[in-house]
Parts: structure tokens; C-alpha cells; sequence
């Protein structure tokens, strides 16, 4: 039976989460605060957890963070209201699997509590089947704007060499899709492709999770443990979220690259690796490096090839094909027989900013099918937060104009969270998922009176 630790400051939605798992044959247990769940989390094992985003004693970031640090791999679900939606994007970009939006939806939840249980149980799988999996999934569903175009030519390029390749693009664009993409394309497509999702390890532990350990070399080292770099032996290693890894860690990765050798935490014993490399970052890497905090040498080794995946608002030709692809996934999840979207639901989708991406239009389609009473998708079942979204009102998404609402945007986005924050920049930062030089340096740019 499956553990699930219910994290919300409310009792009632608690009381609700709880009996509904527990009819589903989950054992759920609950807690008010963050601090009592982390106590929960140090003396039992969890096999996910759904928290809440605002608690009383923690922000969800900050608890999120901790969740990560404790237990990496156990999977974790915030639910958020839709007006939260930008910072549940940033929880993505931490390690959090998946958001719910409140108010809650029984269907919603199980659905999602399914899919990450799912995947965290994916590495017990053969190797073939999973090949099998990725072959079949959004790897191969691309868009027809002349952004997507000129990533399927670059893909097409640079997949069957064995070149380092760096792919930038905002959270839930589809960076993996596009690293896997790159593996399938490659004549390294029958080995593994092993994915790493840096953002959500803690420094201990990734010299850990990327070059493996021996027994004893640590407390809890209680076996000798297989790196990622080894599990990819032939294949394709993609780090996910790159520059989160420490500075010492990046040194390790640099000698690993150039030598084509890793050892295990403890070990004096070089292991030979023939690994391909791609990583993805939310952020420009060459600023992280300017900024001292991303080794230089490392990031011209990675740079080999580099791809932009652009935001989703940048390619409105393609939310039309995006849409009825996820509309097609959630039809056969949810066994229902939705057929298409009205023009007034597609007119949204394509004015809507989508802060989230391809991540997000995915979800919105998926609690829209889960929820719509017709045939068609219509705007009665949309998010208020779409329904309401007036950013796009009166501009042309390009050039200049563009800017100027991503401008707007960001500086709504940091103004709201200082105010969240009580003017915490320290906690405004972690929230943003930037660092207090970048914040500082934002406040000074917007004009922000704080």
C-alpha cells in the first residue's frame, strides 16, 4: 500500500484528501504545518507527498526545497489556486513532479498522485520498454512555426554526432522532450537515455546520484551504489536544470568530461565511461558564468551546440496542434470523448501569456476535459485564471511589443511576491528562483519602491 503524507493548513481539505485516498486504497496521512511534516518525513518513508503552497509556517518553496534535500526521489505535488500560477512554475523548476489548481478536484488529484507514483517506479522498468515509452510519447509531436521548424533542423543536425549540447528555454517548454528527441536521432538510441534532474538535489547528494558511492564511504552509504553517469554507460546523460549543481560538483563533472572517467564517492578506482552529454537551463549560462557562479571552462565544454526552445507565447501558430494533441492524451486518460475546442476556447489559448508553457497548456487541457459536460471544450470550463487574463489585450506578440509585456509581466511577478514576502528579499529570491543580486539588480531596473 502506498504512503502518502497530506500536507494543509486547513483540516477540512485534510479530512476530504485523506478519506478520498483512502478509499482508493491509499494510506494518507496528514499534517497542518511544514514543520510537522518535515518531523514526519525524518522518521517514516513517504512514497509522495501533496502539500500545499501557502502554510503558515513556510512558504512551499522553501518547504519543497527541504522535501528534495531529505528525500530526492519521492515525488511531490503542490496544490496552488490559479492565481499562484507562476510561482507553481517555479516550483517545477525546484523538483516539485506536478500542481493541482484549487479549488480540487477529486479526478484531478488522483490522476496526477497516479502519474508521479507511476513514474517514480519507471527505473524498475526494462530498458526496452522504457525505450518503447519514449518513443511514443511528445517526442515526435512538432509544431509548425518556423521557431519549431528551426529546432527540428537543429535536432536533425546535431543528433548524430556526439556532441555536448546545451538546450535553454523557460521552465516547461519541452527541454527534455527536445534532449530526448536528440538520443532517439542518435546512434546511441539503443542504449539508455538517463535523465537527472539537478534543480532537485542537494549538494551531498549529487556526487552521489551522478558518480555513484561504496559502502561505508558515508553515513547511510549502506551499499555501493551505481552513478548515473554509469547507468547511461553508452547512452545519452541529460542534466536537467544544470546550473543548480555546486561549484565543487561542476569540477567533478568537468574531470569526468574530459577524462571520460568518474569514481564513486570512497573509491580510488577510475571507471570508464563513454557517455553522450546534454544538459538544459532555464537561465543564460554565459550570464551564470559572468556572474561567478558557473565555471567557465565547464560551460565552453557543454557548449559544443547550443538550442533555444522559445516560450510557448512566441509560437501561437502551434498552440492549435499542442492543444489537440493534449486534448487526444487526456480523452484516452480520462475515457472520455471530447472532440475539440470552440473558437472562443482556441481565441483564449492563443491571447493567454502561458507562464508555465507546453506544462501548463497540458494541465489546463487535461482539468478542462476532466470537467467540460459537452462535446467541445468551451470557455465554462476554463481556469479563471486564463478566462481573466487580459495581458495580451491590445498588443501584437512580437518584436518590441513582445518585450514590453514580458517586462510588465516580471515586474507584476516580483512586486507581488515582495508583498507576499512582507519585503523579505531573501525569501523573495528563493521564491523567483533567482538569486539576491539578480533581484536586486531587477528592482533596480523596474523602479520597484520598496
Amino acid at each position: 500500500m502506498k504512503k502518502i503524507l497530506i500536507i494543509d493548513d486547513d483540516p477540512t481539505i485534510c479530512l476530504m484528501l485523506q478519506g478520498l485516498l483512502k478509499r482508493k486504497n491509499f494510506d494518507a496521512d496528514t499534517v497542518f504545518s511544514a514543520g510537522e511534516a518535515l518531523k514526519k518525513l525524518e522518521i517514516n518513508q513517504f512514497d509522495l507527498v501533496l502539500s500545499d503552497f501557502r502554510l503558515p509556517d513556510f512558504d512551499g518553496l522553501e518547504l519543497l526545497q527541504k522535501i528534495k534535500s531529505m528525500h530526492p526521489h519521492v515525488p511531490v505535488i503542490i496544490m496552488t489556486s490559479y492565481a499562484d500560477i507562476r510561482t507553481a512554475v517555479s516550483a517545477i523548476k525546484m523538483g516539485a513532479f506536478e500542481y493541482v489548481t484549487k479549488p480540487l478536484n477529486p479526478d484531478e488529484i488522483l490522476l496526477q498522485i497516479n502519474s508521479a507514483l507511476t513514474k517514480s517506479e519507471e527505473p524498475k522498468s526494462s530498458k526496452n520498454s522504457q525505450e518503447k515509452k519514449n518513443k511514443e510519447g511528445l517526442e515526435f509531436v512538432s509544431g509548425n512555426s518556423p521557431n519549431s521548424l528551426q529546432i527540428d533542423q537543429y535536432i536533425k543536425l546535431v543528433a548524430p554526432t556526439d556532441m555536448s549540447v546545451i538546450i535553454e528555454g523557460e521552465s516547461g517548454t519541452g527541454k527534455e522532450i527536445a534532449a530526448r528527441r536528440i538520443h532517439f536521432d542518435s546512434k546511441r538510441k539503443k542504449k539508455a537515455f538517463v535523465a537527472v534532474d539537478c534543480g532537485a538535489l542537494s549538494t551531498d547528494l549529487a556526487g552521489s546520484e551522478l558518480f555513484g558511492h561504496i559502502k561505508g564511504s558515508f553515513t547511510g552509504a549502506i551499499n555501493d551504489k551505481e552513478g548515473q553517469f554509469e547507468s547511461a554507460q553508452g547512452g545519452t546523460l541529460f542534466l536537467d536544470e544544470i546550473g543548480n549543481l555546486s561549484y565543487e560538483i561542476q569540477m567533478k563533472l568537468l574531470r569526468a568530461l574530459q577524462e571520460r572517467k568518474v569514481r564513486r564517492i570512497g573509491s580510488n578506482k577510475d571507471i570508464d565511461v563513454d557517455v553522450r552529454i546534454v544538459v538544459a537551463t532555464n537561465e543564460d549560462l554565459s550570464v551564470a558564468v559572468n556572474n561567478g557562479d558557473f565555471r567557465e571552462d565547464l560551460y565552453h565544454r557543454l557548449n559544443e551546440f547550443k538550442i533555444t526552445v522559445p516560450a510557448l507565447r512566441n509560437r501561437i501558430e502551434d498552440i492549435e496542434l499542442f492543444s489537440n494533441y493534449f486534448l487526444e492524451l487526456s480523452n484516452n486518460e480520462l475515457n472520455k470523448e471530447i472532440t475539440g475546442f470552440s473558437s472562443e476556447v482556441l481565441e483564449k489559448f492563443k491571447s493567454y501569456s502561458w507562464p508555465g508553457n507546453l506544462r501548463e497548456l497540458r494541465n489546463v487541457i487535461r482539468r478542462s476535459v476532466l470537467l467540460s459536460p459537452e462535446k467541445k471544450v468551451e470557455l465554462t470550463s476554463l481556469p479563471n485564471e486564463i478566462l481573466n487574463d487580459n495581458a495580451n489585450s491590445g498588443f501584437v506578440v512580437e518584436g518590441s511589443n513582445l518585450k514590453l509585456i514580458q517586462a510588465a509581466n516580471e515586474k507584476e511577478l516580483i512586486v507581488s511576491t515582495l508583498r507576499k514576502v512582507n519585503y523579505n528579499k531573501s525569501k523573495a529570491a528563493r521564491m523567483l528562483n533567482i538569486d539576491r543580486k539578480t533581484l536586486y539588480n531587477k528592482i533596480k531596473q523596474y523602479g520597484i519602491d520598496i
